[in-house]
This record gives structure tokens, C-alpha cells and sequence, in this order.
């Protein structure tokens, strides 16, 4: 009795204790967090926020190609940029190269995002194609559009004048009068960039759900009605988004008309960045340069907030 009194009272041993495990650095999800953004950091700081602040600095001091020592002037190439003329007509060319670019950028690109869904035989041969005048160096694709629009030996021309537009010996000046060259600019641009706003816009129309199509169409909706009430309205967020993409790379751009006008004829097609160009690094003034490159800065900013302003009201609505 005693010996099982005893069992009874007795408490039980106590567990083995377990080893607590040991947190590995994939767990720590803050820090795993900061080690990805890392890149994306530094890609910023050393690509963007460096060089915006050595422009700042450039700027407002009186450094040159023949003097690189650095003095401080305040906003004296500020100053000198607003009192050149040329420094307005490249504002108002900035202007009117990104906005006319812009609507025929947004009008293809949703034109040819149409034609690249539809289901059709050598679809992928003709989305190469379509792809290949963006992936093409830009360099490249403004030189072979220098032979096109030459003043004589211009393929457009000769097309011209079989068809009886042009006489026997007319021949267009493309890149030699003001009108046609800042056309021939704003044309080229677009060619460029029209295929990312399409891939762009691609991404939208594929992700309206296609039961609301297939309801609209039992309900009798034709195709321009399914087009302004459905498919419009449902991918205005992402061809706000492709018209900022354009907007940056228009107002930013410089290769096309370094290529094919070099600001010419007579500062006709001169931007804000060929101009920047053309003043710090050709000029070798190198603060000017910095100065007129810094009056980019607010307009793209401006635009942006307004793109994305209307991109969030979109989206709420």
C-alpha cells in the first residue's frame, strides 16, 4: 500500500526541454525587407539624386570647359538663361514636341494595342516587328531615318511623285524648312515610342474580364459602343500611366534631334535638352548647360503630378 501511495504522490518527471530554434536571416522579414530595397536605393542615389545635385551645384557657379575651377554665382546662368531668346523658343519647341507627341502616341498606341490582341495567323512575327523599332538603338533608327527624308535621295520623294503628289523634279525639304522639320522630328518620335505605349496598353486590355465583354455583346452593345463605355473607361488608368512614360521620355529626349536637325533650321527644332547640350558640353558652358538642363526638372514634375492625380481620381471613380 505504501509503495502505491507513493506512485500516486509522486509527481511526474518533468519534460525533456526543447532546443529553441534559432532565427535564420530569411525570417527577420525587416531586415530581409532593407537587403532587397538596397539596389533600388543605390541605383537612386547614384544615377538620380548624385547628378541632380551636381547639376544644382554647377548651376549656380561660373564653371566652364577652359575653367573648371569652382565659384559660387548664385542665379546669375538663371539669369542669362531667361534673357536668351533661344532659351524661349526651345521652351515653347519642348512644349509643342511633347504635347503633339503625346495625343498621336496615346491614339496609336491604343490603335495598334487592338490590332496586336487580335487573334490572327504570324500574330508574333508581326509583334517582332512591331517591338523592333523601340528595341532598335536610337542612333541607329534616326540615321536611317536621315537617309529617308533626305532633301534628294529621299524614298519617300520618289513615292511622291509616281503617285503625281510631286512633279517630275519637286522634291520635299524635310529637315531644311521649320514646319517640315519639326513635323519630321515629332514623327520619328512618335514611330519610336508609339510600340511601348501599345505594350503598355496591351496589358490593360488583356486584363479587362472578359465576361463583361461577352454581356455587352448578348446585350446588343455594338463595337464602338462596347468601345467608349468598356474598354476605354477600364483602361484610362494604364494609358495615363503609358502617357507619362511618354511624357518623360519625350521631355527628356534629345537623340532624335541631335540626329536629324541638330536644333536647326535656325533654332526651329531646338528642345530644352538639345539646347542644355548644345550649351554645357559643345559650348563647353558647362553652368549654363546645367542651368537650362535644371528647367526640366519642374515641368516634368508638374506633368507627373497631374498624370498621377488624375490616374488616382480615375481609379476611385
Amino acid at each position: 500500500m505504501a509503495t502505491t501511495t507513493e506512485q500516486a504522490t509522486t509527481a511526474p518527471p518533468d519534460p525533456v526541454p526543447r532546443p529553441v530554434a534559432r532565427r535564420t536571416f530569411a525570417d527577420r522579414d525587416g531586415l530581409l525587407a532593407w537587403v532587397f530595397l538596397l539596389p533600388s536605393v543605390v541605383y537612386i542615389i547614384a544615377l538620380v539624386a548624385l547628378p541632380f545635385g551636381l547639376a544644382i551645384a554647377f548651376a549656380v557657379s561660373d564653371v566652364t570647359a577652359g575653367d573648371p575651377s569652382y565659384d559660387y554665382v548664385g542665379l546669375v546662368n538663371f539669369r542669362r538663361a531667361f534673357s536668351d531668346p533661344v532659351f524661349w523658343r526651345a521652351l515653347g519647341n519642348t512644349l509643342i514636341f511633347t504635347a503633339i507627341s503625346m495625343v498621336l502616341i496615346v491614339i496609336l498606341g491604343k490603335v495598334l494595342a487592338n490590332i496586336l490582341i487580335a487573334d490572327f495567323k504570324g500574330k508574333w512575327l508581326v509583334r517582332f516587328f512591331v517591338l523592333l523599332a523601340w528595341t532598335t538603338p536610337v542612333a541607329l533608327s534616326s540615321i536611317s531615318w536621315l537617309w529617308l527624308l533626305d532633301s534628294i535621295f529621299s524614298p519617300i520623294d520618289w513615292v511622291l511623285r509616281q503617285v503625281g503628289i510631286l512633279g517630275p523634279n519637286e522634291n520635299v525639304y524635310y529637315l531644311g524648312e521649320p514646319g517640315w522639320a519639326m513635323a519630321s522630328v515629332i514623327a520619328v518620335h512618335v514611330w519610336r515610342l508609339t510600340p511601348l505605349a501599345a505594350v503598355i496598353m496591351i496589358a490593360g486590355l488583356v486584363a479587362i474580364p472578359r465576361d463583361i465583354d461577352e454581356a455587352a455583346r448578348v446585350d446588343g452593345a455594338g463595337y464602338w459602343r462596347r468601345m467608349f463605355e468598356i474598354t476605354i473607361p477600364m483602361v484610362l488608368p494604364v494609358v495615363a500611366v503609358a502617357a507619362l512614360f511618354g511624357a518623360i521620355f519625350t521631355f527628356t529626349d534629345m537623340a532624335v534631334v541631335r540626329v536629324l536637325t541638330r536644333g536647326g533650321p535656325n533654332d526651329a527644332t531646338q528642345v530644352l535638352a538639345s539646347w542644355a547640350f548644345y550649351r554645357g558640353i559643345e559650348g563647353g558652358d558647362v553652368a549654363q548647360g546645367a542651368a537650362v538642363a535644371l528647367f526640366l526638372f519642374p515641368l516634368l514634375l508638374a506633368a507627373a503630378i497631374a498624370i498621377l492625380r488624375a490616374v488616382r481620381r480615375i481609379e476611385v471613380g
